[in-house]
């Protein structure tokens, strides 16, 4: 009898294992790519201090920028999309780069690193080192630890470093670069920033490319395809909207005027037209901005130029038969103009 029931609990403990592996596998196949812990983190840090906290943020910098750089004039700052692969996009900069020729000479390239909280888990990160929900950094929403530091902080904190007279004496432009949810942190970024004053008095040129993002900061309840409140109430909350915006975000009634001065170009990929893309966001707030990628850059600059007939400052940008790929979309021609401010691109002005 005993050796019976070894049988039946050795029987039962297999089935449990096969159980709970069939359950992980599922879990695995259910969870997207993006809630994975990434590959690599950046070696080098920076750390950001505002009056809620401080904590550090992992970057790669090209080339290093911990001494004097004369004869840098831009510097072109890239966010990663919703993988936070921060290696590979630093790779793709850095190949977009070198096709540029001439005019990405004398470029720096930053690409900052927003991690998850398990991706500090995976590489037992140090306690000091920021981290925020899987994508609550896409929308400048507030670190989770080790204080409440926005996405938006980390910008202006390497805009502020650039600006440093004695580290970069030559420096002429500043590009804020994102293509997908990297494309959506740069629109709300230019939104909500406040500016850097330091670059201001020094006439340095900020522009920002925001490349196939799944969905836009909008000024008011008008959208493409209009929302029904009840079913859908956060179609107008903040990252759709300014309702309920994260505690970066100025309170101030000027934020879509200044965000009409501000450049902006947008680069939007004609073949971005899958509505079933794993990465695109279908919530009901982002649907209501239209169908796929390109649809919704589209209707969004259609609205705010219609808002703002006179502006002369951004630009709608579409490169032919690109799909949903950064690589393609920063080393088309329009791709290289709009980060490197190369010749070529009928759709945009000459770089001064």
């Amino acid at each position: 009898m005993s050796h019976i029931r070894d049988i039946a609990r050795s029987r039962r403990s297999v089935v449990a294992a096969l159980g709970l592996a069939m359950l992980l596998v599922q879990q695995a196949a259910a969870d997207p790519f993006w809630h994975n812990a990434v590959k690599v983190v950046a070696a080098d840090r920076m750390t950001v201090t505002t009056a809620a906290g401080s904590g550090e943020i992992p970057l790669f910098v090209s080339p290093t920028w911990m001494q004097p750089l004369a004869g840098i004039r831009r510097v072109v700052i890239v966010v990663p999309g919703i993988d936070r692969d921060a290696a590979t996009t630093m790779r793709g900069a850095e190949a977009a780069r070198a096709a540029a020729g001439t005019a990405g000479q004398a470029t720096l390239l930053v690409v900052p690193q927003f991690l998850a909280a398990v991706d500090i888990t995976a590489f037992a990160l140090p306690p000091p080192t920021l981290r925020w929900s899987i994508n609550g950094w896409s929308g400048g929403y507030p670190a989770i630890a080790p204080a409440p530091l926005s996405s938006f902080d980390v910008l202006d904190a390497i805009l502020r470093h650039v600006a440093d007279r004695n580290v970069f004496p030559d420096l002429a432009e500043v590009v804020v670069a994102g293509h997908s949810a990297g494309g959506q942190t740069v629109q709300r970024y230019a939104v909500a920033s406040n500016g850097i004053p330091a670059l201001a008095v020094r006439r340095v040129r900020i522009r920002y490319v925001v490349a196939n993002p799944s969905s836009y900061l909008y000024f008011s309840d008008d959208r493409p395809q209009p929302a029904n409140a009840a079913a859908c109430p956060k179609f107008n909350r903040w990252r759709f909207g300014l309702a309920d915006a994260p505690p970066y975000v100025s309170a101030t009634a000027d934020l879509e005027s200044r965000y009409a001065a501000r450049s902006v170009i947008y680069l939007l990929g004609t073949a971005d037209t899958d509505p079933n893309h794993i990465a695109l966001d279908r919530s009901c707030g982002a649907e209501a901005q239209g169908a796929y990628r390109l649809a919704r850059g589209q209707a969004f600059f259609a609205y705010f130029k219609a808002r703002h007939p006179a502006m002369t400052s951004q630009h709608l940008v579409l490169v032919p038969g690109v799909a949903h790929s950064s690589v393609r979309i920063y080393r088309s021609v329009c791709g290289l103009a709009a980060l490197f401010g190369s010749a070529g691109c009928a759709a945009l002005p000459a770089s001064p």
